[in-house]
């Protein structure tokens, strides 16, 4: 899988970044069909208090999954983010089995 990590007016670090890759290695290891991984952490205003912002967008063939979640940490909303990719690829794989099924049952 190809993984893009980008951060909006700030430099993300070491350890931040390492923490994405292994989180979205863990969704990898769920569906090995993901081409590409595309991280776009960002800090957003909201009155006094700087939310973290974190978007992933996978594509996988036949589909572009995609969740944007908001944390105090960046942590915290690239593990949300992962929780929902992890529910959206489950639902994309047990629909694609249903259809297999009944294009098999009808030939």
């Amino acid at each position: 899988m190809k993984m893009k990590i980008q951060s909006v007016h700030f430099t993300a670090d070491a350890k931040l970044i390492d923490f994405i890759e292994k989180k979205l290695a863990k969704l990898d290891s769920l569906n090995g069909n993901i081409l590409e991984a595309e991280v776009i952490l960002r800090l957003e205003n909201s009155g006094q208090i700087r939310d973290k912002v974190a978007e992933v967008k996978l594509q996988i063939p036949g589909a572009s999954l995609f969740s944007k979640q908001t944390a105090k940490t960046f942590e915290t909303a690239t593990e949300k983010s992962v929780t929902t990719l992890k529910r959206q690829i489950i639902r994309f794989k047990e629909r694609r089995g249903n259809a297999r099924k009944r294009r098999s049952a009808t030939a």
